[in-house]
Formats: C-alpha cells, structure tokens, sequence
C-alpha cells in the first residue's frame, strides 16, 4: 500500500529541518545512550544550575529500543536525534561542533571507541568522556585519543557497594587525596581521632539522613586509614574462617541422585527389592545359612541355575523368577552407567556437576557489574558461585581463571539454585540486566530459604523502591545511580575524587578551585558548611601550600582566590558550591514575560541555595533567550534547537 501523501509530506519536512543556531550563550552537551546511566547524567544536566542560566542537553537514541529503565528520551527539555549510528554526520546534526562536553554512555567498549574518533573529526577540542569495561582498553583509548577524554567504568565503580551489602558491611573501597587515605566506616569501628565527618545517621523511622547535622550520633563516617583493613575485609575474613566443613553424607547422597534419572532409579530399586526377598525365601525354603542363601541368590541371578526337576515346585518358581529378574538387571545396570556418564558430561559442561557448598556467595549475572563483584569478593578469599543463562558470558574466562564454577541455567528455577547450594549460601547478588528476571531469580531463592540475604540490582529507581518494601527481598542497588555524579563531575570537568555508595544514594568527594572574585574569594570557611549538603573536610592553600586537613581547620579563616576547597557533598550542594566559586559572571538576559510550560518565567539572576532535601525532578529547566526557534521534542517545552533527523537515504529516517 503507498504511504498516504500527508504522511510523505510530515517526513519529507522532517527530513529538510536543519539545526539552526540562535545565538544561545548556554553550555551545550551531547549524551549519547539509551539506558538509566543516561538518564541519571542528563537528567542532572537538565536540572543543573550552572551557570546561572542552566544547560542545553542533546540526546542522541537509537530509532527503535527498549530500556529496561527510565527512558532518556522522555525528559522535558533535552533535544532527541534518533539515529541508529553514531558516526560524523550524526555528530553534526546534534551540533557537536562548539559543544562544552559529549558523553558516550552505551554498554559497547568498540562502539564508544569509534563514536569518540568520529566525534574528534568533527570537533577536536570538545571534552568527552567514555563509559568502558575494559580496563585495557580504556588506557588506550586515553593515549589515543588527541581530545580532553576521560574513560569511566560504571561496573567498577559500583561494585564495591554490591560486595558490601552481600556481606552486611560498608563500602569496602578506599581512595586516595592528597597525603592522606580515606575510608567509609562504621563509628564504632574507628577511634575518635580518624574521624574525618560524619556522612549518614541510619534509622528506620526516619531512614537515611545524609551529612547530618549532629556529628557525633552518626552511624556512617568517613574515617582516615590507619592500617586497619575496611569493615569488609574483615568481615570477609571472618566468614572464611567460619565457614563449616563440607558434609561428606549430603555430598555422596547428592552424587547418588545426580547420578542417573529418577525412573531408572525406580526400576533398578524394585528389581533389588525383588530379588531381596526371594533370597530370603530361599535361605528359608533350603534350610541354609544367610550367606549361603546369599551366594546362591547371586548365582542364580547373575548366571542362572541348572535345572532339577526334582526340587519342590516352590523353589523351581523362585528359581524361574530370580533367572528373569537377573535378565532385567543387566540392561538396568548398563542403563545407568550409560545415564550417568551423559549426565556427568552434561553436568560439567552447564557447571551443574557441584558439591555442596556452605557460607559462599552467589552471584547471578556474569556481565559487567556482575564479573566485577566476582572478583572482589575473591579478593578477599570468599567462595563464589556464579550462575548465568549463557554459556559463555562476559565474565566466563575471568571465572575460569579464580577457579569460581559457573553453572549454565536460568536462576529462576529451582533446580539450578539448588545446584548452586543457595540454601545455605551467605548471600545472593542479583546482578543480570533484566529487572523481571532478577526479580523471579530472588522470589525462587526464598521459597528455597526464607532468611536468605539478597541483593538486587534494579535500573528503575522508583521500582527497586518499591519492591523493597512491598516484598521485604533484601537490599537493592542502581548501578547508573551509583556512577552517575562520576561521570556527571567529568562532563562539567570537575575534579570529582570519588563517589561514595550510602544506601541508595551518592555522595561525591570532589576538590573545588576558588577563583578570584568568587562569592567565596575572602569570606571565612563556616560558610561552606552546609547541614545536609556540603561538608568541608580540606582546604588547600593558594601557591602549592601543603594541605589543611579537617584537624586543623579553623571556621574563622579566610577564602582567598587559587585556594582548593576538597568537600563532601550531595549534588545540588556542590552545584552550589561550585557556583560560589566560579568567577563573576554576566546573567543571561530573559525576556519580561517569557513562560515555560505555562508558568511564568522568573526573572532570577542568581540561583537559589540548595534545601535540605534530596535532589528529585522538580527543578524546571531554564528559558530560551527570545528570538529562538522552538521545537517539540517529545511534547516538551521550547529549547532553542529544533529537532534534527537525519536522511541516511530514500525512504530511510534516523
């Protein structure tokens, strides 16, 4: 059927629009991705308040995909081209050429390679930053590529979290500032002294409250290293040590019944039982000892017997039945030979073939974050068996190599869970890209034990939420959640040191640079300070002095220009912060009168301070100057871009 003419004409105009600029002085990023790490990166630049006047986001999706999670594409105020490749002529219809930053977020280590060559050709100065897997790679890719880049991994980052909630502990991992090492503990854990500040107070009325305001009655403190290993090691230790000898009984049972099919099984028990008793018979009806009765049974079911007519009529019928039931045994015998070498072979192949195990961990999921987890925990000597449904997944020749079993099968069912010991496991770490999947996989572990510790890994935020509460399954974690301000300090060039996993939020350490006539250049360090938003743990002075640490910083000195001020903070207090810092800039000029999504625009020209409540998506993104042409992307508002598709060729949209 011909394509009706209107529809010709609404492609035909599509095709032709171009991206026209219109001046806008606003910081422009490209995001290219699909799933809840773009999501999470673009969203925050949407809701950024730097500069003043916000960000302009384009996203680039593929025409046709599926998220798992909340999709990019669905956010008011970013621009979407829809191109299935990302290559030279894509770039430029997202308007690469003079943007401040491009990320390149897909789950393929060679597609970003070649998106960030091809970005290069377009614009060589823009920063980029890659999101990669492999660690080798991704040091070549830093040597190679001539353009500011910075190449991320969102698994490696997130692992840690993984590994601390499977063994009940905080985050495991430390980092590195200045002259000092820095870790996440527990209060009790750690002397007064090496406290550096407090980061969460834990409580289930009012569950987690970040950067508190009472230092002393937190739970969670950031904690100078002072030759202690972290809570997790230790507690890895410790379930090495007490970990319980394997049962040799369950082990041979366990083997016995692997060993062939149930109904062989059966046929071979039945024949046994028969030929049982009429031994006894015999040993009854011949007058003769127990192993006299024993032996002649055996012969005369293995080789059968010579006839004699003149035995007593009950005998001969004993005899006649126990030479048939000996021809039934031979073949059930090879059969179950036969049965357990295809089974054996079967089972060392799908990695069923296991003995019992006690106080492992079982990880579900070999991917990215999944193989990560994986080795950590063989890090710190804990047994691991991993579970995947292929054959050969991305973490396979690492399995092989920590010598960590992998059994081939979907986690969903019964039998490849029992397979994996989770009965008596220490944990289950969830870890595959699907969420249905991973939720079947934990409802089936805790038919098989109801106290069982699980943690899942959700892509939607609202739903792991959700799930957790309803369903009481364990603890659940967002891996993009966990990486996004990571990537997000990249893009905007911030010297992001770490990210620090509380719960299911993400406190960034970063180290700001106080620029000459900044709101903060000559004003005292109390102001920094803010209950629930920033803590200032360092301040290094101006001239390469040596740093100041968090023991001997006084409130009442003063900020001067070139000094770095390294805090721990949530997002929107080190957009703040970041804000205070920067130098004095022009406002950019709104029109009197110009309405975003029906409201009324106001007319501010500096940004308000962060509240005390967590970031969320109600920050409105900022107004287009006057003049520019609007687009309706998505049915959102206007953004000084117009939607932009490319014609790859006749009859072809991207």
């Amino acid at each position: 059927m011909a394509e009706p003419w209107r529809d010709r004409a609404r492609r035909a105009v599509e095709w032709n629009w171009r991206l026209r600029s219109a001046g806008d002085p606003r910081p422009h990023y490209v995001i290219c991705g699909k799933d809840a790490l773009a999501y999470y990166v673009a969203r925050a630049m949407l809701e950024s308040e730097l500069p003043a006047g916000g960000a302009r986001v384009t996203v680039v999706v593929p025409e046709r995909y599926r998220s798992n999670g909340p999709d990019v594409a669905g956010l008011r105020g970013v621009r979407v081209v829809r191109s299935d490749r990302l290559d030279v002529a894509t770039f430029e219809a997202a308007g690469l050429a003079g943007a401040t930053g491009l990320a390149l977020l897909h789950q393929d280590d060679v597609g970003n390679l070649h998106a960030a060559l091809c970005a290069q050709a377009v614009d060589h100065r823009v920063r980029q930053v890659l999101r990669m897997f492999n660690g080798t790679l991704a040091d070549g890719v830093r040597k190679l590529l001539k353009a500011p880049v910075e190449v991320l991994s969102d698994a490696e980052m997130a692992a840690p979290a993984f590994v601390a909630a499977a063994l009940n502990e905080v985050d495991p991992s430390s980092f590195q500032h200045r002259d000092k090492t820095l870790r996440v503990a527990r209060r009790a854990d750690v002397r007064p002294q090496d406290v550096v500040c407090a980061l969460a107070h834990l409580s289930e009325a009012q569950g987690v409250e970040l950067l508190p305001a009472e230092q002393a009655g937190a739970d969670l403190v950031l904690a100078e290293a002072t030759g202690q290993p972290p809570g997790t090691e230790v507690a890895a230790r410790r379930l090495v040590r007490a970990r319980r000898r394997r049962r040799p009984v369950a082990v041979v049972l366990g083997a016995v019944r692997g060993f062939a099919t149930r109904k062989i099984g059966i046929a071979v028990m039945a024949v046994l039982a028969l030929i049982a008793v009429l031994g006894t018979l015999i040993s009854r009806a011949e007058d003769v000892s127990p192993l006299e009765a024993l032996y002649l049974t055996l012969v005369t079911t293995l080789s059968g017997a010579d006839p004699d007519t003149t035995k007593a009529a009950d005998a001969q019928i004993m005899q006649v039945v126990l030479n048939l039931a000996g021809l039934a045994l031979i073949p059930l015998i090879t059969a179950v030979v036969v049965d357990g070498i295809v089974n054996a072979r079967l089972a060392l192949h799908t990695g069923r073939l296991q003995p019992a195990r006690v106080g492992h961990v079982v990880v579900i999921g070999l991917g990215n974050v999944g193989t990560r987890v994986m080795a950590q925990l063989r890090e710190y000597d804990v047994e691991v068996v991993a579970i995947d449904k292929d054959p050969e997944p991305r973490g396979a020749a690492l399995a092989r190599q920590l010598e960590v079993p992998l059994i081939v099968g979907d986690a969903a069912l019964p039998e490849t869970l029992v397979a994996a010991s989770v009965a008596d496991c220490q944990a289950l770490v969830v870890a595959s890209t699907d969420d249905v999947a991973n939720l079947e996989a934990a409802l089936a572990a805790r038919d098989l034990r109801a106290d069982l510790r699980v943690v899942l890994r959700f892509f939607d935020g609202d739903f792991a939420e959700r799930v957790e509460e309803t369903f009481a399954l364990g603890v659940s974690r967002s891996v993009s959640y966990l990486a996004a301000p990571a990537f997000i300090g990249a893009l905007t060039e911030r010297a992001v040191i770490t990210t620090i996993p509380v719960d299911r939020h993400a406190l960034p350490v970063a180290e700001v640079p106080v620029a000459a006539g900044s709101e903060l250049d000559g004003r005292p360090l109390d102001v920094v300070n803010r209950d629930g938003q920033v803590r200032l743990i360092a301040r290094t002075p101006a001239g390469g002095a040596k740093t100041i640490w968090w023991k001997d910083l006084d409130p009442r000195q003063v900020i001067f220009a070139g000094d770095r001020l390294t805090v721990v903070a949530r997002r929107r207090g080190l957009d703040w912060l970041t804000r205070q810092c920067a130098p004095p800039a022009h406002p950019i000029p709104r029109p009197a009168g110009s309405v975003h999504g029906g409201v009324p625009a106001p007319a501010a020209a500096s940004p308000p301070v962060p509240g005390q409540t967590g970031s969320g998506v109600g920050a409105a993104h900022p107004v287009p100057p006057a003049g520019e042409v609007p687009s309706t992307t998505n049915g959102g508002q206007p953004e000084g871009l117009e939607l932009t598709r490319r014609h790859d060729g006749p009859g072809e949209v991207s």
